[in-house]
């Protein structure tokens, strides 16, 4: 009764909503100066949550004037870093401060289940936000070992003026991760959210404002990547960008950059994560629960899903009977019910998209195990049951593309040098994992795994203190930790002469 009852309440809430999506640009909200704006649409049941700004090069060059002034008065970077740290800490506890809004925010907008985006996305971003807070006055600069007669000084200074463009995956996380070390340097930030879910963005903006960061320090300009997003990329007084999204458009802004000023690009892109199951497994309801319930978490809309399983050919049967029952579990649902726990496609384009794939699937040959039609078609919005593909071969294309929806390709390996082997044959590199109880046979399959991350004996392990990102064309650079400090400073060195 009490969960029928807080369902019902989300709904009563999602009605009642007013979506104000207005850009923010040195403290205050505005309309773009073409007066163009865009429908935003919930994937959830297909109807229109409010209108949303449609900012193009006018609008960046506003949000970087301001941002510019900002960072050039130093309003923020020259405040004492104890300072900064209490107005990131505030950030982050009024966050959590409107955890409710947020995570129904973050539902409308793209559909994934209220239940993680209370649990997961509200937490995680609050948690980014506060421990990059915590760490602006306790790292310390360098002084390197010279002569008697010098005193040479190394400090890292903020670069300036940072945008960041991040996807419709994990709008409040994406956001976190790019913002919080970009603030916490003392750099000024125009943030660039996905047309598909600009709505959190928006909200934070205004509740770092509450926090006390100072207006033009944090801007939000949503829109479509071919104007906002582009216009920030060729921009000459932006200094740096972090993007996350696709490696098709990666690719586009690290031309821009180099079209443009040489502006410093980050880019966390693409994925087609391998998770390898070995026969001597230790724990292999572990492995199967671990494979199932991270590629169809989030609808499978993840850069890191592990999208291609390779399990050892003598316990493959034994493996996918485990596997096959708990697919079921990940029907989609309503993603405002606290019970759903996989939901939308993001939008109508995206489902067309995972279909297709689908298709291609069944078309070269693939053994389609479950799934692999639309659910929910009498809701108005998008849906995909969780697929399950067995007898895949490493030359498909649902083995090699990034589909980036609830669809699980099942290959077979007989010893992990070929394992291996098929693993690192992608174009990406972002994670992967295996499963072994041999100690020696673990190390040396991590160190040859192609990856930014590699999981041992389980998938998705995560913390704050643990860098994020891939090699190959899954991008260069890294959230998350302290490395990612390296991306938003510039290190300076001061040569003294003494005497």
């Amino acid at each position: 009764m009490a969960t029928t009852q807080a369902n019902k309440q989300w709904h009563e809430r999602a009605a009642a909503l007013s979506i104000d999506g207005r850009a923010f640009i040195g403290g205050e909200r505005v309309w773009a100066r073409s007066e163009q704006r865009f429908d935003n649409l919930s994937p959830i049941d297909g109807r229109q949550l409010g209108l949303v700004a449609r900012c193009d090069g006018l609008d960046v060059d506003a949000a970087v004037a301001a941002a510019r002034a900002a960072f050039e008065d130093r309003r923020w970077a020259g405040q004492a870093p104890a300072a900064r740290k209490r107005v990131m800490i505030k950030f982050a506890d009024l966050i959590l401060a409107h955890a409710g809004e947020l995570a129904l925010l973050e539902t409308l907008d793209m559909g994934k289940p209220i239940k993680y985006s209370q649990s997961v996305d509200v937490p995680a971003a609050a948690n980014c936000i506060r421990w990059y807070g915590e760490a602006i006055d306790k790292i310390y600069d360098e002084i390197a070992p010279t002569g008697d007669n010098s005193l040479a000084l190394i400090t890292r200074e903020p670069v300036g003026v940072v945008a960041a463009i991040v996807p419709w995956n994990y709008p409040m996380i994406m956001a976190a991760w790019k913002i919080a070390p970009a603030l916490a340097a003392g750099n000024s930030v125009i943030l660039k959210p996905s047309e598909k879910s600009p709505l959190t963005a928006l909200r934070l903006a205004e509740i770092a404002l509450e926090a006390g960061l100072p207006a033009g320090v944090f801007n939000v300009i949503p829109g479509y990547g071919h104007e906002a997003g582009a216009a920030l990329a060729l921009h000459m007084d932006v200094d740096c960008i972090g993007f996350t999204g696709s490696t098709k458009v990666g690719k586009q802004i690290l031309q821009m950059a180099g079209q443009s000023n040489l502006k410093r690009a980050w880019t966390e892109l693409g994925g087609k994560s391998a998770n390898i199951v070995c026969a001597d497994c230790p724990d292999l309801d572990a492995a199967v629960s671990a494979a199932i319930g991270s590629i169809y978490f989030n609808q499978g809309e993840s850069c890191n899903a592990p999208s291609r399983l390779f399990v050892e050919a003598s316990i493959r049967d034994a493996f996918l009977e485990k596997a096959l029952a708990l697919v079921p579990d990940f029907a989609p649902g309503d993603p405002l019910d606290e019970g759903t726990i996989m939901g939308a496609i993001v939008d109508a384009a995206q489902m067309k998209t995972v279909m297709g794939y689908i298709e291609q699937g069944k078309q070269a040959g693939a053994k389609l195990l479950a799934g692999g039609e639309a659910a929910r078609t009498d809701s108005g919005g998008f849906y995909v049951a969780p697929t399950l593909f067995d007898q895949v071969d490493g030359s498909m294309s649902i083995a090699r593309e990034e589909i980036f929806g609830p669809v699980l390709s099942v290959l077979s390996f007989t010893d992990i040098d070929d394992a291996v082997r098929q693993a690192n044959s992608t174009q990406y590199g972002l994670q992967a994992a295996v499963w072994t109880a041999d100690l020696s046979r673990a190390i040396k399959t991590a160190r040859a795994l192609r990856a930014g991350t590699v999981h041992v004996n389980q998938y998705d392990g995560d913390d704050i203190t643990v860098p994020f990102g891939g090699v190959k064309q899954s991008g260069n650079g890294r959230d998350k930790s302290l490395h990612a400090f390296d991306k938003y400073t510039e290190l300076k060195t001061t040569w003294i002469q003494i005497g």
